[in-house]
């Protein structure tokens, strides 16, 4: 089994950075496709960026090109989501999710076996 916990949430004004992070414990999961997905109030789970085995290996939803930028240390059982110039429509419950598979921006959330509790991210303007 593999536990996700989130930390790294927090209330920012627009413009603002924040950086989230995903650990596990249970396992080592340097060889897990790890995502971030989040969902504001009222709203479907959406995808945000994912990680494969290999750093190298993301993929992002388009409107956290150039903004946020996830990275693992797999010595550390983390993944990291650098957000920088936070806008309002960001603000929401973000989860990590691990899949024992290669990720990508077309796997179903079915997919992933495991999921964090999430950490809430609030932008004001």
């Amino acid at each position: 089994q593999v536990q996700l916990v989130e930390s790294g949430g927090g209330l920012v004004q627009a413009g603002g950075s924040l950086r989230l992070s995903c650990t596990a414990s249970g396992r080592t999961f340097s060889a897990y496709g790890v995502a971030w997905f989040r969902q504001a109030p009222g709203k479907e789970r959406d995808f945000v960026a994912c990680i494969n085995y290999s750093s190298a290996s993301t993929y992002y939803k388009d409107y956290a090109k150039g903004r946020f930028t996830i990275s693992r240390d797999n010595a550390q059982n983390t993944v990291y989501l650098q957000m920088n110039s936070l806008k309002p429509e960001d603000t929401a419950v973000y989860y990590c999710a691990a899949a024992r598979s290669w990720v990508d921006t077309t796997v179903p959330q079915n997919n992933y076996a495991y999921w964090g509790q999430g950490t809430q991210v609030t932008v004001s303007s």
